[in-house]
Parts: structure tokens; sequence; C-alpha cells
């Protein structure tokens, strides 16, 4: 049988809509909750700078103590703070921006006895896309990042393009640009 190619089809175009999750996604926290509270804002652009309006974000992150949530009946650790289950998803706005309220992210363990610096996994579905693209955000400043491992792998030149930047007291704002001159590195996970 002889097949014929066809050309690949992106997501969309309204992709997100069934994958949203009634009220707030974008508050990670409880009054509970340990650890530094952060506002992380995030703004998406494309190749020519204009905001995508229509993306979705996910993050996934550890907890103030670098652990990761774990659903009840799964071997939980003593310490682990069940208050925190460190995922958020939201829609870009008009402006290609999303804000999520969460903490600042422990150290978590890392090949050969290493740690690597705090950081947040990052998802993103938007129009265009053939495939979700997948990321890191670190934040600028932080000692912990010269010992990085996952970081060390990118070359040092584009490891930028991944750092958050401290705004006002208890925000942090990280640019995602699809593509471009100043592209984001994506992870091929």
């Amino acid at each position: 049988m002889d097949l014929t190619p066809l050309p690949s089809q992106t997501a969309g175009p309204y992709f997100h809509l069934g994958l949203t999750i009634p009220g707030s996604v974008g508050c990670l926290v409880t009054p509970q909750t340990k650890g530094e509270r952060l506002r992380l804002t995030c703004s998406i652009v494309d190749g020519e700078g204009k905001p995508v309006n229509d993306a979705m974000i996910e993050l996934w992150q550890a907890n103030a103590d670098g652990q990761y949530f774990q659903a009840q009946g799964a071997a939980q650790s003593k310490t682990s703070d069940q208050d925190f289950h460190g995922f958020g998803r939201l829609a870009t706005d008009e402006n290609g921006l999303c804000t999520f309220e969460t903490i600042r992210p422990g150290r978590v363990p890392g090949n050969a006895n290493t740690l690597q610096a705090p950081h947040i996994n990052v998802s993103i579905q938007a129009r265009g896309l053939l495939v979700r693209l997948a990321t890191r955000i670190y934040f600028a400043g932080d000692s912990a990042n010269t010992e990085d491992p996952i970081l060390a792998l990118v070359p040092a030149g584009r490891r930028d393009t991944l750092m958050a930047q401290p705004q006002e007291a208890g925000a942090w704002r990280f640019d995602i640009h699809l593509s471009g001159e100043r592209e984001t590195v994506f992870f091929d996970v």
C-alpha cells in the first residue's frame, strides 16, 4: 500500500477551552502552605514580539522543602506539605500575560548526589504549535544556579532565557519568546 504524506496539524484553534478547570488554578497556595510566597507573571510573545493571547501555561513545582506533591495513598515523606499541590494552569489574556500565586520551590535532588537550583517546570500549549513546549523557570541571582546540573547543559549565552526577573517585593516576571533572536530555551522531554 502506498500512503501519501499529509501536512501535520497544529493544536487548535480552541484547544484550551476544554482543558481549563473551573475556578482559579492560578493560585497554588493555601493559607497553610509553607514557604516564601511569590507572584509570578508569565508573558508569551511570538517571533515578532506580539503577545500570544490564547496560550495555556501549566506549572509544576516542588514545595519549599524540595519535594513534589504525592497524592493521598502514595508513599509520602513526613515533611511533605500536603497544603501545596504544586500544579497550576492558566490561559494568557489579551496581552499574553497570566499571573500565578505560588511559593519559591526548594532544591530537588539531581543526578550523582547533586541538588538542582530552585526552579519551576513549565508546559506551554498554543495555536500554531505541533507539540507542547517544555521549559524551566529559574530565579535570577540565585547562587544555586551555578550548581544546577540541568542549567549547566544550556549554553551560557542562552541561560538568561530561563531566568525569571525580580520585580517589586514578592513579584517575579518570566518572559517566554516562542521564536526569534530571544527564543526561550525549550527542552525535549
